[in-house]
């Protein structure tokens, strides 16, 4: 993409209404825009981050043996009803009403949506289990949405819901979905801790959310500091084999980590030296709730006994535009974004100092299309720029790579490449730059 063709309002200065780097930066950035308290557009860049991010959930959630539906944004509140949850859930669910006088829902979550589409088709144990997820917008009336994208009344989040014959069954689907959390967060650059936690307005008896450390957490979090020397799950990890997955889940949750309201008996346990007392964003929340849902719903199979059970659910949800402020928060500078390469907007940034130099230009073009050839996002500024405001907005989108194409090395031959998480240069020729940057992909 070329700087000049593409959409991207940079700002200069940090908004008043931002209350956090990552909302500033995220502003500043030209990633989102606010529309209204707690509701943001996504502009290009950010769209760009917030698809790569979906498409590497997608691949863990399938590896892991999901599902991808979609589901509708609105609800009919009569399945709200059947389950209970229509007037218990408070006000953070926004109720309307169509034109027939029907009352209706934004979904602030899916549970009873999803218990529907499966106890129309699922009848026997012979089709379970079953894991089913989608990608889709929320919406919670949060009572005061603040931080930008992390605390947003409007979210994209990754929900996912199980569907087992029986409590050992469900414990299964669980721990799959734990794992597969673990692999997300690893390949976005994050250490995410699993928490015992309370399971709220969802329900049920097992649930963990997976915290990472951040100053503007929302809550205390004391945990042991083996977190940050586990090794995560590879790629190659078989989640058909049960055992080897329950003793994963086994290994994550033996060291201790609490937030300040949940067990503090068992602090005297965790010595100091081992200590790390932090605040946590939370960016994925597991829930097993057996029948909660399947029993007042009807929602039933036939068991290998030829008798009518509950199905045993689970559900699984994953706020990933919040994961990207999350990303943000914990990876920037005073020049802005670092982005991890997994979910970069662009792979490359090439920087032309100067637009109509012959040199110049045919360098930074060769150099653009060769990598674009090879797969490789490149974001080429060929505006008609000083130099000083092409590294500043450069530094602040956070782009891995920055190749920077200037009169005085083209004379020579030679492409300065700048890694931006630690704004160190080297000097190569052309080709040597193309072979080393397509090594790195």
């Amino acid at each position: 993409m070329r700087f000049l063709n593409y959409f991207l309002p940079v700002l200069k200065a940090s908004p008043k209404e931002a209350e956090i780097s990552s909302h500033s930066l995220m502003l500043r950035a030209a990633l989102i825009r606010q529309q209204s308290s707690g509701i943001y557009s996504w502009l290009p860049l950010g769209k760009r981050v917030l698809d790569k991010l979906c498409k590497l959930v997608r691949e863990e959630q399938n590896r892991a043996g999901a599902i991808e539906i979609l589901m509708p944004t609105i609800q009919p509140a009569s399945l709200w009803r059947e389950s209970g949850r229509y007037d218990s859930y408070g006000k953070e669910m926004l109720r309307i009403q169509d034109r027939q006088n029907r009352d209706m829902l934004y979904g602030p979550t899916n549970e009873e949506l999803v218990t529907d589409i499966v106890r129309s088709y699922v009848r026997s144990h012979k089709d379970l289990p079953l894991n089913l997820y989608q990608i889709q917008w929320k919406f919670r009336d949060e009572i005061r949405p603040r931080f930008g994208i992390m605390r947003a009344r409007e979210f994209l989040m990754k929900d996912a819901y199980s569907f087992d014959c029986d409590s050992a069954g469900a414990r299964a689907s669980y721990n799959r979905m734990f794992v597969a959390y673990l692999r997300v967060f690893a390949r976005i650059g994050l250490v995410a801790i699993p928490i015992s936690a309370d399971s709220g307005p969802i329900g049920g008896d097992m649930s963990h959310e997976f915290i990472i450390l951040s100053q503007v957490g929302e809550s205390s979090v004391v945990c042991d500091q083996k977190y940050f020397d586990m090794r995560i799950p590879s790629a190659e990890i078989d989640f058909s084999d049960k055992k080897k997955i329950a003793s994963i889940v086994c290994e994550w949750t033996d060291p201790y980590a609490a937030t300040e309201d949940m067990h503090p008996e068992a602090l005297a346990d965790l010595s100091a030296r081992n200590r790390i007392s932090a605040r946590g964003i939370e960016v994925g929340h597991l829930f097993s709730f057996g029948t909660k849902y399947s029993n007042p719903m009807c929602a039933r199979f036939i068991g290998i006994d030829g008798k009518n059970y509950p199905f045993f659910m689970g559900s699984y949800g994953m706020g990933l535009s919040r994961l990207v402020g999350a990303v943000v928060e914990s990876s920037h500078d005073k020049k802005g974004i670092i982005w991890p390469k997994a979910i970069a907007p662009f792979d490359v940034g090439i920087i032309n100092l100067k637009p109509g130099d012959v040199l110049c230009d045919r360098f930074a073009d060769s150099c653009y299309q060769q990598l674009e050839n090879a797969g490789i996002d490149c974001l080429l500024d060929d505006r008609n720029e000083q130099s000083g405001s092409k590294f500043a907005t450069m530094d602040l989108i956070g782009l891995p790579l920055q190749i920077i194409i200037g009169p005085r090395n083209v004379l020579k031959g030679e492409i300065e490449i700048k890694d931006r998480k630690n704004n160190q240069g080297e000097v190569f020729s052309l080709d040597a730059m193309i072979n080393r940057v397509t090594a790195k992909q």
